[in-house]
């Protein structure tokens, strides 16, 4: 049996991942305890995250152990900072300034597929997108966990989450609504066609 891959964003209605020269704030504003205390409850389950280089050094700069002492962190960001990590990247090395960070060269798509035979975890990605567009391409994801916030980011937003990727078939299994305003869609993906 093979451990779950989630590839888990968050997104603008208009499927930005991040926005840029904007006063939205985090979660583009629109947190809140529901929200929150799902997004802790993510984490309390053993599990695994995959990095790509990109997001890793983004985590790292923004969370690092050097930039935020774990008393300082909100309980989301300690909880997944505190998560074992698989960082897939060919130009990276240690040391980290993130606990239990390990670094794996290689082809992404074979070091994935290597990764869900042999865990005993499941495995989540948050963010890295083209890593996770790649992997979805390979049918190595199982699922897509993306929590649409209700702005549309037309000048603002960066990051197209999808833009490139191959078409897919998505099956909703789950949802939940946070402050009748945030939508958490959980979709398994097939490739179309």
């Amino acid at each position: 049996m093979t451990a779950t891959y989630t590839f888990d964003i968050f997104s603008s209605l208009d499927g930005f991942a991040s926005y840029d020269d904007a006063d939205w704030g985090p979660y583009w504003v629109k947190d809140g305890a529901q929200f929150l205390d799902r997004r802790l409850a993510l984490y309390a389950d053993e599990q695994r995250l995959v990095f790509g280089a990109n997001t890793f050094r983004l985590m790292e700069q923004m969370l690092g152990l050097s930039k935020v002492p774990a008393e300082a962190l909100d309980p989301v960001n300690a909880a997944m900072r505190s998560t074992p990590t698989t960082v897939l990247s060919s130009t990276l090395d240690g040391p980290f300034d993130w606990p239990d960070a390990t670094v794996v060269k290689g082809n992404a798509v074979d070091v994935v597929a290597r990764l869900k035979a042999e865990s005993d975890v499941p495995l989540r990605s948050h963010g890295s997108l083209s890593l996770n567009r790649a992997l979805m391409a390979a049918g190595l994801v199982d699922r897509v966990q993306i929590t649409v916030f209700p702005v549309i980011a037309g000048q603002t937003g960066v990051e197209p989450i999808f833009q490139g990727a191959a078409d897919f078939d998505l099956e909703l299994i789950e949802s939940h609504t946070f402050h009748g305003r945030t939508q958490e869609l959980i979709y398994q993906p097939t490739l179309h066609g």
